[in-house]
Parts: C-alpha cells; structure tokens; sequence
C-alpha cells in the first residue's frame, strides 16, 4: 500500500482489512455509530440501521479495499471503497450478486467508514479519505459517489464531495434514516443528473 495519507497521531497505524479484523470492526461499528451519529439520529435510527445500513461488507475486505487504523491494543477505525455496485449497507442483507463497475464510465463507492468516538476528530478520517481516493485514482475511475450520513456531510464536503440528493433509507418498523448522496469528479467532469 504506497498511498501518501494526511498525518494520524503517531501510535496510529492504518493497513488492510483482513477477514481476521471481522469481530473486531463488528464490534467497533455500534460503538461508532452510537458515539458519532447521535447528533443527527435519534437511538431508534441508528438501532434500525445496524445491519442493513451500518455494517460490515465482507466483498471489500476480499476485493483488498477495505483498511483498519489500529492504536497500540484496539482496532481505532474501519473504512474503505469499492469498485462494486453497492453504495452502502453490509453483504448480510445483500440479495444477489454485485457486480464490478466500470472505471471507464462509473463511478467507484466510498463506503464503510466507522471510528471509534474516542478517536474522533484526529485525522483518522481525513487519512482513510486520502488513502481511498488515492487508490480509487490507481483503479482508473474518474468520479466517487457516496452516500453520507448527516454526521459525515462536513467530512466530505470539506473534501471536495457536493451534494446531489437527499433521501431516506426504509428501516424495518417503519423508521427511516435521512442521507444524503454526494459525488467527487477526479477529472473535471459534471457531476450526473439526479
């Protein structure tokens, strides 16, 4: 992994995911969720969405786009992208197959990003944000989608990512969870009709 990353605290270190990492992120995506999300979700919001939308996506850790920061002793955060139709949500409650994209004319996914509340705020996410574009540039795609939570927006517009739509994710029990999608050109391209 030869991709330059923005400066994390020194005891941090990021590489990739392997399917060893799995009860460890599986365990820190609660964690994050409650500890970051619950300004803009209430506590029934974020129950409903671990799973279907906050969850582990095993295709990316196998597709070798998926990364960890570990601190000395704890898994710290989990985030990555993919080159795969799917733009959220975890492989447990995928239906079918999912397929590559076409770096030619599609657009790669930024997905999965999760951090631990007590790392919050230090570069933890500017570097997975570093790390996963720079990659995505490698692949040859020319545009990232996304699609936020209202706790991740500022992340990524302050990255150069605009919103195209606001929409809400159905959860089971008739709760819904406000996104928001986003796109990033990488070659001066318009952004695609919503």
């Amino acid at each position: 992994m030869n991709h330059p990353t923005p400066a994390v605290p020194s005891e941090v270190s990021l590489r990739r995911a392997t399917l060893e990492d799995l009860p460890a992120i599986q365990e820190l995506i609660p964690i994050s969720c409650h500890g970051l999300q619950s300004q803009c979700y209430t506590r029934e919001q974020i129950d409903a969405a671990l799973g279907p939308v906050f969850a582990v996506d095993r295709q990316l850790i196998l597709d070798q786009t998926y990364y960890v920061a570990e601190a000395p002793g704890e898994l710290v955060g989990s985030a990555g992208w993919s080159r795969r139709r799917s733009l959220f949500g975890g492989d447990a409650t995928r239906q079918g197959s999912d397929p590559l994209l076409d770096p030619s004319c599609e657009a790669a996914r930024i997905r999965a990003f999760f951090i631990h509340p007590g790392w919050a705020r230090r570069g933890i996410g500017r570097a997975f944000l570093a790390l996963c574009e720079s990659a995505i540039r490698e692949a040859g795609f020319r545009r990232i989608d996304l699609v936020a939570t209202l706790a991740g927006e500022p992340l990524y517009a302050t990255h150069g990512f605009t919103p195209l739509s606001r929409f809400s994710i159905p959860l089971a029990g008739g709760v819904a969870l406000p996104v928001v999608s986003m796109f990033k050109p990488l070659t001066g391209e318009a952004p695609p009709a919503s």
